[in-house]
This record gives structure tokens, C-alpha cells and sequence, in this order.
């Protein structure tokens, strides 16, 4: 498995694709895949069957994964996309934003 920047609960930005420029919190991040599912972005259309838990069935509108080289971190500081940085405070990792030399 790859080790990634991006977590769950971070705020990211679309930097390609159709969905460029769009905003959202990291909801489940697929290390396998290397792909992310990110609240608002990529809706697909999800034909549904009818079923116990969805009686009625039809049309739902989800969120698919989209590639994580796709995708930037926003730095909490100034608001913009930042590369990730890992470094070394006492005896944690922490992740930082290379941009404000901030703690993730």
C-alpha cells in the first residue's frame, strides 16, 4: 500500500478533471485504489433497486471516487492548495503545509 497525504475530514480542492476548482470534505479515502470520495464531487447518477431498506427504488445521486493526483489539500492558514510535508516534533509525525510552514 501507498502512503498518502490526504486523510479522511481534510479539505480539499479539485485541481483536474471535469470537477476542477470544486471543494469538499474527504469523506473515505481508498488506499488500494488510490482514489478518494470527496462530499459534493462526481455525482453519479445510482439506478436502485426496490428493496427493504429503499422501497421505492429509483435514482440516487452519490458522490464516486475521484484519483487522489487529482486532488490538493487546502491549507487551513491561507485558504489555498499546499503540498503536504511530513517531519518529525519530539517523537510524532506530523504532517505540515509547505506553503505556511504550518501544522496540518
Amino acid at each position: 500500500m501507498i502512503k498518502l497525504k490526504i486523510k479522511t475530514g481534510d479539505i480539499v480542492r479539485v485541481i483536474a478533471g471535469d470537477h476542477k476548482g470544486s471543494e469538499g470534505k474527504v469523506l473515505k479515502v481508498d488506499r488500494e485504489k488510490n482514489k478518494a470520495i470527496v462530499e459534493g464531487v462526481n455525482m453519479v447518477s445510482k439506478h436502485t433497486k426496490p428493496s427493504a431498506k429503499n422501497p421505492q427504488g429509483g435514482i440516487v445521486k452519490k458522490e464516486a471516487a475521484i484519483q487522489i493526483s487529482n486532488i490538493s489539500l487546502i491549507d487551513p492558514k491561507t485558504k489555498e492548495t499546499t503540498r503536504v510535508g511530513i517531519r518529525v516534533e519530539g517523537d510524532k509525525k506530523v504532517r505540515f503545509s509547505k506553503k505556511s510552514n504550518q501544522v496540518i
